[in-house]
Parts: C-alpha cells; sequence; structure tokens
C-alpha cells in the first residue's frame, strides 16, 4: 500500500490554555530527541490537565478523520495551521487524501486512539513547534490488516492548536 504523508489542516479553535499548561511548566512536551528517563515529574493537577487534554484532542481528531471521512478534505485543509497550508495546496492534499482513502475503501472501524506530543526546534524536517500527534488502529474494506491512521496538530502562534497532517499507512510502518 501506498504510504502518504500529506500536511493537513482544519482549524479546531481550541485555545491552548484549555489543552496545555504554559511552556514553563511540565506539561510541555520535551524535545523530541529527550529520553524517557528525563520526562519531569507531574502534579495531579498537571496529570488531570493532561488527561483533559488527551480527551480534547481524541475528539479533535475524530472530527478531522470524519471530515475526510466524508469526503470533505479540501475542507480540513482551508482551517489547516499555516505551516500545513505552505507545504502543500488545498488541491494537492484533498486529491492525495482521496486517492489513499480510495484505495483503502470504505471505514470498518476506528479504534482506541494513542496520542503522543513531540517539541520539535529550528532546523527539524518539520516546523518547529509543539505537536500532538492522534494515531488510530482503523480498518478499512479493501485492506486486511489494521492501517495507522495519524491526526496531527500544532499549536499555533496565536496559541489555538490547529490541524497540522493527515497520514495513512499500514500499522508496521
Amino acid at each position: 500500500m501506498r504510504s502518504s504523508c500529506v500536511l493537513m489542516v482544519l482549524s479546531l479553535c481550541l485555545p491552548a490554555g484549555a489543552l496545555m499548561a504554559q511552556a514553563s511548566a511540565p506539561v510541555a512536551p520535551a524535545p523530541a530527541a529527550a529520553s524517557a528517563r528525563s520526562a519531569p515529574v507531574l502534579s495531579a493537577a498537571q496529570q488531570a490537565q493532561l488527561v483533559r487534554q488527551d480527551e480534547e484532542m481524541r475528539l479533535a481528531a475524530q472530527r478531522v478523520a470524519q471530515l475526510v471521512d466524508a469526503s470533505q478534505a479540501g475542507q480540513v485543509w482551508d482551517g489547516a495551521s499555516a505551516v500545513a497550508r505552505k507545504a502543500v495546496t488545498r488541491d494537492q492534499f484533498a486529491n492525495t487524501v482521496s486517492a489513499d482513502r480510495n484505495r483503502l475503501g470504505a471505514l470498518v472501524s476506528r479504534g482506541k486512539p494513542s496520542i503522543t506530543r513531540v517539541q520539535y526546534p529550528a532546523g527539524a524536517a518539520v516546523p518547529e513547534g509543539i505537536y500532538v500527534n492522534v494515531s488510530f488502529p482503523t480498518r478499512f474494506a479493501n485492506n486486511a490488516q489494521p492501517v495507522r491512521e495519524l491526526v496531527s496538530f500544532r499549536l499555533d502562534e496565536d496559541k489555538v492548536w490547529r490541524a497540522s497532517g493527515y497520514s495513512v499507512r499500514a500499522a508496521n510502518n
């Protein structure tokens, strides 16, 4: 199956204050290269905030996936993070997502997501910033094995989380 890692879309208007602690608080993600050993210990309040953020990001990722399910990828792109819109045109995004999803066939089921956080420094392979990635094990009619469906969000400079990527690929990739 062809793999696609297309930058994506959708202004979710999720204010950062409701989703992530201030950058100086331990909830902020560690740099991409940091090891698990260096992860800060979180207070009970920070842990609760992380649980709330996970739920809000899961719901936002489901909304993005549902727009893609409904062949509305262009609408997703319309509200994308500016860094995502600079990476690919609306037509390129919509056509690539449509082709990838058509190859997979109809949605059969979308499993429980996993959520990761990463902070990329300037000069990384992706634009600098704080990201939340929501990955679903998803089954489609034309694929016997689950596919990893990934929706990424970036914390933009205005402190609003916006979708910044969407891809589907074999779960083992």
